[in-house]
């Protein structure tokens, strides 16, 4: 019987102890949700210029998709700190400093950890103090500021009210006070504008003097995450042409209109009228829901794929969803899903269907249909969306587009064109 006690009380005392752990910053299972509002500890983009939002010990990578531990990218962070949070990170982005370009730095309490390729730094951790002078512990936010959007190469930390500008050149520390910016729990830099992350909220503000101009604060769900429900003040056309989640898709009709798809949203702009118009995918294209990963445009239907299966609509108001429809990509096209992004130019009979580095051309004249030519592509690891029209090629890779005069060119291309911001030349969106 006495054995029977121990057991049960050393029982208790590990599940108390269990208990303990959890509240205290121990990994928990609860399932974290990035749509519901949550306040992210700390922003920083990775050198493919891919956003990690930390919140509490799990790391949400780019603008969608599910939480993951942060110590499975990190794993260090818990070898040297039993990881509740991130206080704050970015990555130095100064070519000017080559011992330091493209790592990433995090912090800890007083630790600051520098990662480059994932990887972590020898002799780190190190002390805050030792590797940024002047700069406090237990930091609130951080975000590179490289010249000219502050005078020089610098970082900016952020502690409560108080704002230092780290010169990463002299060290030299520069304390200032932005007395119209609400406090950061998280900063990063995206798209050369910077934004203060508090709360779901988030406000965007001039890096010397921390003023924020325009309608602020806004929903971060709105902006930096693909979420499909949205608050009741929501602007939809706004949000859709100045959101910084790339685009899954975009087409432009025979009538020259054109479609913009960004997870459970679109945006259409008629020809001749710079008017945009949001709605959702599930009004629109009911059948199929949400989140398609490519479009074009044919013979005045929209041809739609999402995994490995195509939808057909005809163009009109409202769109007619054809009969026998949706049919697997292979027997629509002769080419398996999924797939990144499609496009047809002006004109022509012939489907570009791009997945990874490989552009297909499919003969849609032909019957059955089937891949006709194979190339590479050499300039893009990944496309997210493209479309063709009498102006030529728009390849878009993150918030950026790049132009091509025909699909021969960005096969051959060896030198990246200009590149262009999707939110401005596309949409209009200057903020």
């Amino acid at each position: 019987m006495k054995l029977l006690v121990h057991i049960l009380c050393l029982c208790l005392a590990l599940a108390l102890a269990w208990a303990h752990h959890l509240g205290n910053g121990g990994h928990r299972s609860a399932a974290h949700d990035r749509c519901e509002g949550l306040e992210m500890d700390a922003v920083a983009v990775n050198e493919e210029g891919i956003p990690y939002f930390f919140n509490g010990d799990h790391l949400f990578k780019g603008f969608h998709g599910k939480a993951e531990l942060s110590n499975e990218s990190f794993s260090e962070l818990d070898d040297h700190h039993h990881l509740g949070h991130v206080d704050a990170a970015f990555r130095m982005h100064y070519e000017d400093s080559p011992s330091d370009h493209d790592h990433m730095f995090f912090f800890l309490d007083h630790k600051v950890f520098s990662y480059y390729q994932h990887k972590l730094e020898d002799g780190y951790p190190k002390n805050i103090s030792e590797v940024f002078p002047g700069i406090p512990d237990h930091l609130d936010a951080a975000v590179e500021c490289p010249k000219p959007e502050c005078d020089e190469d610098s970082v900016i930390f952020f502690k409560k009210d108080n704002i230092y500008h780290y010169n990463v050149k002299t060290k030299a520390v520069d304390e200032k006070e932005f007395s119209s910016m609400p406090k950061c729990t998280s900063a990063f830099r995206f798209m050369e504008h910077y934004y203060c992350f508090h709360g779901h909220l988030f406000s965007k503000f001039d890096p010397k003097t921390g003023e924020v101009h325009g309608r602020y604060p806004k929903e971060a769900r709105d902006y930096f995450m693909r979420c499909s429900n949205f608050s009741a003040e929501s602007d939809h056309v706004e949000r859709e042409r100045c959101s910084r989640v790339h685009l899954d898709a975009i087409t432009s009709d025979n009538a020259g209109n054109m479609y913009a798809f960004r997870g459970h949203h679109f945006l259409r702009k008629d020809e001749g009228n710079d008017t945009l118009k949001a709605d959702t995918i599930e009004n629109a294209f009911k059948e199929l829901h949400s989140e398609v990963d490519a479009v074009f445009s044919y013979e005045n239907h929209l041809y739609m794929i999402k995994d490995d299966q195509i939808f057909v609509y005809k163009v009109g108001e409202p769109h007619t969803h054809l009969d026998g429809y949706p049919k697997p990509l292979k027997e629509e096209l002769g080419i398996e899903g999924p797939i990144d992004t499609a496009f047809v130019c002006e004109s022509h009979h012939v489907a570009h269907i791009i997945k990874g580095q490989n552009i297909y051309e499919v003969d849609l004249k032909a019957s059955p249909r089937s891949v006709i030519n194979e190339h590479q592509i050499s300039l893009f690891k990944k496309v997210d969306a493209a479309m063709c029209n009498s102006g030529g090629v728009k390849v878009i890779v993150g918030n950026h587009f790049y132009h091509f005069d025909s699909p021969i060119l960005l096969v051959a291309g060896k030198a990246l064109p200009e590149q262009h911001k999707v939110s401005l030349w596309l949409f209009g969106c200057d903020h």
